[in-house]
């Protein structure tokens, strides 16, 4: 049976389960997730001003600690850490491997980067305004499926990094390569694709970002520990964790983690198929175990969703803290007076009362806070319009109420992030073998 485990849910996520599921979860593959849509637009950019970056910045570290026991276990590595130049991401693995007297084969996934391809006149999906209306681009990454991964599968490589692949077409790869479905079998894609879903996010599926201590308490979260799917032939799998790790696997966490980020579970939108998660059934069978079978597709769409970064402006934000029995009076007092003195910036300046008012925009149930902190943000066409936000915040120490204290001002240039769509027949990948030094096309 394969078996597959979740090792990372996102870029920054904690990676001593992942060392743990590679030691003792009789593992054959790892897959570590780590690439939002921002991320690889920063990466974009660090490519730019030096090619042999634009890579994950934990790739390094995370290689050195996980290498010896993917290999000393026979577990097969696929990540999407890649991000902007899984080229060079391959490269340094191999750095490190041979600094660390380790043999193994690297395989990059190149394709995803369609920048060169993009129609100006392309409809963004979000806005229905033309892609030429945002500039500077910095990247348009094609989310590839789980085709472009099956050639560095074949190819024998022990690690595989790819750059912009759709998240549960990581995990339906070694799936498609184990049994040799048939990638025109769209209910094994859909039941495959539900797979992956369940196990993108890692830790999430066994109780993080779930848990709750009054209305669902998850015992150790301290210790959590990240998913494994043991998949059969027919796509039915078993979900659980290593035993004695925290957290918990039922039936409550695999339905979150089932409609976390889906809009219509009938329609689930991939590279790989169109897949319908409403016929699956999930069913606890043990302690920390939970069957899921059942979810089916349809054919894959003929377009690939494309990612666009691009330069958005500047983000000035400026904080300040009230305390005591009066502090949101003196926070709304302050937060009157920033609305005049930036009365004649731009329409997008935001001013909330965090601790009171920030999340759900209103007070909740007469609920009176101690203390509260003011945040003032916008959104600026430059960085001199955003450097006044926190100067005006700072002002509040002698020109505003009482008691304020704790500034903390900040600007940031701001990358955009929509998507368009792109013929796939536009789009090719193909896969390059690092063996010592040398590589290798494959497909």
């Amino acid at each position: 049976m394969l078996k597959i485990g979740a090792g990372t849910g996102f870029a920054g996520d904690r990676i001593e389960p992942a060392l743990a599921l590679v030691e003792n979860g009789n593992i054959d593959y790892l897959i570590l997730e780590g690439l939002a849509e921002r991320t690889i637009a920063l990466s974009q950019r660090q490519k730019r001003i030096n090619p042999d970056l634009g890579f994950n910045e934990y790739l390094e570290e995370r290689i050195r600690l996980l290498l010896p026991s993917l290999l000393s276990h026979n577990v097969r590595l696929i990540t999407n850490m890649g991000a902007a130049n899984p080229m060079a991401a391959a490269r340094k693995i191999q750095e490190v491997a041979k600094e660390m007297g380790l043999d193994c084969k690297v395989a990059a996934v190149i394709g995803d980067d369609v920048l060169s391809k993009l129609n100006p006149h392309a409809i963004v999906h979000e806005t229905q305004k033309p892609v030429e209306e945002y500039t500077p681009l910095i990247s348009a990454n094609a989310y590839l499926g789980a085709e472009a991964i099956l050639p560095a599968l074949e190819s024998g490589a022990d690690i595989i990094v790819t750059g912009r692949v759709a998240d549960p077409s990581l995990f339906l790869a070694p799936m498609i390569h184990h049994y040799q479905w048939e990638q025109t079998n769209y209910q094994l894609l859909g039941q495959g694709t539900l797979i992956g879903h369940l196990l993108e996010c890692a830790g999430q599926v066994t109780g993080g970002y779930f848990a709750d201590p009054i209305y669902k308490p998850v015992d150790r979260l301290d210790d959590l520990g990240f998913p494994i799917a043991s998949i059969m032939e027919d796509g039915t799998a078993i979900l659980t964790k290593l035993p004695g790790t925290g957290g918990v696997v039922n039936a409550m966490t695999v339905k979150e983690q089932l409609l976390y980020e889906v809009h219509d579970p009938t329609s689930y939108l991939t590279p790989d198929c169109v897949a319908d998660f409403s016929t699956a059934t999930i069913e606890e069978i043990g302690p920390d175990t939970v069957k899921v079978q059942g979810a089916t597709g349809r054919k894959r769409p003929d377009t690939l969703k494309v990612s666009l970064g691009y330069h958005a402006g500047y983000l000035g934000e400026g904080e300040i803290s009230y305390a005591g029995s009066t502090a949101t009076e003196r926070g709304q007092l302050a937060a009157d007076i920033l609305e005049k003195r930036l009365g004649g910036m731009d329409d997008e300046v935001k001013i909330d009362l965090i601790g009171s008012t920030s999340l759900h925009h209103g007070e909740q149930g007469g609920f009176r806070p101690y203390e509260v902190r003011l945040r003032v943000a916008s959104l600026c066409p430059s960085r001199k319009e955003a450097v006044r936000i926190g100067h005006e915040v700072e002002a509040l120490y002698t020109n505003g109420p009482a008691g304020g204290g704790g500034v903390r001002k900040r600007v940031e240039e701001v990358i955009g992030v929509v998507s368009t769509f792109m013929d796939r027949s536009l789009i090719t990948s193909h896969s390059e073998l690092l063996e010592g030094s040398s590589w290798q096309q494959s497909n």
